[in-house]
This record gives structure tokens, C-alpha cells and sequence, in this order.
């Protein structure tokens, strides 16, 4: 390892386009019991705004070509390579799997962004057989809005990617909320306006139930 895993760790979350929120919450190493970062604890009112921001990104990225959201995921898994093995000891050190295991988790959930990438392109809709000779049904896909990715400490990764990306791909924007034991591996995903990240034990709630503009 070459570089310090220091330089990955942020400890705020990722709304809007920028990084607030006061840094309150202890995250450990699993191994030593030492706090290595702290992040900040959402609450309702916090989380209600991170998926407001997500709304408002929604038309712009929803209306990007499926082949420029594809070329955008994709670069994601690039830097997620690039990087695998200081995200695997960053991984490491917050959930406490092995570092073999840590970076076989990294390049596991780099594979889901890959296959979501390429999968932006082949969002196909159908044309649907009719009773009148003179009429077509076509079915189009189109994004349904914002969704809510919340997920487990075990696989602070894969669990994030498999999630994300696909939602991403075809056109959604995303809150995620990772677990409070393992929240610093999804703050190195990219910094996109259309992706916020919430921390805290209240945000679970809020982003399963509290806004109307949260659709998945």
C-alpha cells in the first residue's frame, strides 16, 4: 500500500455538490477499537433536504443521452480499479474483513458498475400486439425519480454498488444511506450533484418514509 488511507477518509456527508454536516459520530477500526474518523448524524430535517437536492438533479441527469450516463457510471468503475487497493484497506479498517477479503469485495462491486454501465444503453421499451388492426401499445421506461439506497455494514461496498449504480444508470438520481459502523468506503465514490449521502441512525426512517419525492 502506497498511499495512506488517511487521504479517503471524508468526514462529512455529500449533499447538494458539497460536503457539510458537523462530524459527531464515531466510526472504529474494528481490529484496534480506535476511532479513525467521525461522521456527521443526520437527522429528519437533514435528510429531507439531501433528498430535495436529489429531486432537484433529477431533470437534468434524467435527460442525459443513455450513452453519456453510461460513459459517466463507467468512469466510476475505472477509478474504482484504479484505486482498489487503498479502498480495500480503507475497507479493512472500518468493517474488519481481511485485506484479501476487503479487496476481493472492491473489485466484486466495481463489477456491478461495469455491468450497470453498459446496461444504460440497452434500456429498451416494447411495442405490445393490439385487437384493432390499425393501433400499437408502445411501452417506454423512463426513471421514476428519487431512490433510497440503504445498506448493511457487512459489505460496505458491494452492497452501495449494486444498489447505485443501476438506479444511476438508467436515469435515477440516489440518497444512499450507508450503515453508521462502516460509512467511510461510499464516501469515496465519485461526487456527483445527483448522488447525496446521509449519515445517522434517524436517517433510515426519513428515507424509507418521510418525502413525497422519493419514489424507490
Amino acid at each position: 500500500m502506497d498511499k495512506p488511507t488517511i487521504s479517503l477518509i471524508r468526514n462529512q456527508c455529500y449533499v447538494d455538490g458539497g460536503w457539510i454536516g458537523e462530524p459527531t459520530l464515531p466510526v472504529t477500526n474494528k481490529a484496534t477499537g480506535d476511532t479513525i474518523a467521525k461522521v456527521p448524524s443526520f437527522g429528519e430535517a437533514e435528510t429531507r433536504s439531501a433528498i430535495a437536492a436529489a429531486h432537484g438533479a433529477l431533470p437534468g441527469w434524467s435527460k442525459l443521452l443513455a450513452k453519456e450516463r453510461s460513459k459517466i457510471v463507467r468512469r466510476w468503475f475505472d477509478l474504482m480499479v484504479e484505486h482498489a487497493d487503498e479502498l480495500a484497506l480503507l475497507l479493512t479498517s472500518e468493517q474488519g474483513k481481511p485485506l484479501a477479503e476487503a479487496k476481493g469485495e472492491i473489485l466484486y462491486a466495481a463489477g456491478f458498475v461495469e455491468f450497470f454501465a453498459e446496461e444504460a444503453k440497452r434500456v429498451y421499451g416494447e411495442t405490445i400486439p393490439t385487437f384493432k388492426a390499425d393501433a400499437r401499445i408502445v411501452c417506454i421506461k423512463q426513471p421514476v425519480g428519487v431512490v433510497a439506497a440503504i445498506t448493511p455494514w457487512n459489505f460496505p461496498a458491494a452492497m452501495i454498488t449494486r444498489k447505485v449504480a443501476p438506479a444511476l444508470a438508467v436515469g435515477c438520481t440516489v440518497v444512499c444511506k450507508p450503515a453508521s459502523e462502516t460509512p467511510l468506503t461510499e464516501r469515496r465514490s465519485p461526487r456527483w450533484r445527483w448522488r447525496s449521502l446521509v449519515t445517522g441512525p434517524a436517517c433510515r426512517g426519513a428515507c424509507s418514509t418521510s418525502s413525497p419525492a422519493r419514489r424507490a
